[in-house]
């Protein structure tokens, strides 16, 4: 069972994409951070709500590529 488990989060991507989107907002962010420290946190908060948005995506196009296999 835990075999499993661990089989299958190492298959899900989509996981990746949460910390892509934060690290995504963190270098734009810094690039703001001279102007507002305000826009440095939207940045950040921005990339964390993308990889939020794009989480889900992904895991339906992988459970869809494995019901077709």
């Amino acid at each position: 069972m835990k075999e499993q488990q661990k089989q299958k989060k190492h298959e899900d991507k989509s996981e990746l994409a949460i910390a892509g989107g934060l690290m995504i907002g963190l270098g734009v962010g810094f690039f703001f951070l001279q102007a507002s420290v305000f826009a440095f946190v939207g940045c950040i908060l921005a990339g964390l709500g993308l990889g939020l948005i794009i989480s889900p995506i992904i895991a339906l196009c992988g459970g869809a590529q494995k019901s077709e296999d």
